[in-house]
């Protein structure tokens, strides 16, 4: 199956571009960045909180931290696709700072657009990403393009639905995020929650889009991510985020990311 998946550093602290040509289907997972896309042939199709859309030459793609999502290729024929991905730090700081300091909480509204003027603010960002342009180039294609994106708006078909975090959920992800390394259980959660296991697992599947075990493995993915591009070795990572080891880590890490750890870190 045709699978060609790169990624590169930038020099903006923070920010990730990645191109890609494959065929493959992605199972549902989470980014703990925001992702902003151009798909430059063939069809891709994905589903999230806005529900199943596609994506054609041309159309813009978006992605908020934490959601839940997966990709696939339209008629199983191979897709090319450009990402630019910001750490939420990053993107908010920007984002303030062309708002004057105003209060920021920040999502994309679609899923997918079709923007001519963003595509190519979007094409100047990724173009000087990968050609290792100055800080000072960066920065300014970078203002340019966040200056735009408050003014995106969804297309009904592609627009996303709020999702609401109960208070039991919330307990139960700041068990699963105070030690990513430990072996929990549903009935520990359960408890820490207040509630049976069975309506543990219910509550969180609903409200989070994944069931316990499968969003520790997402929040243990993007933590090894982290840890991969501060120059960590791998088997240090895979110990520090729970993989019983680090050909455990590299199975699911390039499930999900396209690539294996070591192709990461040297993006």
């Amino acid at each position: 199956m045709h699978h060609q998946v790169r990624y590169r550093q930038t020099q903006l602290d923070g920010q990730m571009a990645m191109l890609a040509s494959s065929a493959r289907a992605f199972p549902r997972h989470t980014h703990d960045q925001y992702g902003i896309g151009v798909v430059d042939a063939g069809g891709h199709a994905s589903a999230g909180d806005a529900g199943p859309v596609e994506a054609g030459p041309g159309s813009l793609i978006f992605v908020n931290p934490g959601e839940v999502h997966d990709g696939w290729a339209v008629g199983g024929a191979p897709r090319t696709w450009r990402m630019l991905y910001f750490d939420p730090a990053l993107l908010l700081d920007v984002l303030a700072d062309i708002g004057e300091g105003q209060s920021l909480p920040f999502s994309f509204a679609a899923a997918v657009a079709t923007d001519h003027r963003l595509r190519s603010l979007f094409d100047a960002a990724f173009a000087d990403a990968i050609t290792g342009g100055s800080t000072l180039a960066s920065e300014a294609a970078l203002f340019q393009l966040a200056a735009y994106l408050p003014g995106i708006k969804a297309p009904h078909a592609s627009a996303r639905v709020p999702i609401r975090e109960s208070g039991v959920v919330r307990r139960a992800k700041e068990r699963i995020h105070a030690d990513l390394a430990a072996s929990l259980s549903l009935a520990q959660l359960a408890s820490d929650a207040g509630l049976s296991r069975f309506q543990l697992l219910r509550h969180f599947s609903r409200e989070l889009g994944l069931p316990p075990h499968a969003y520790l493995l997402q929040q243990r993915i993007a933590m090894a991510r982290r840890m991969i591009l501060r120059g960590l070795p791998l088997a240090e990572v895979a110990a520090a985020v729970g993989f019983v080891d680090q050909s455990h880590l590299t199975r699911h890490f390039s499930r999900q990311m396209g690539v294996s750890p070591g192709r990461y870190a040297t993006g």
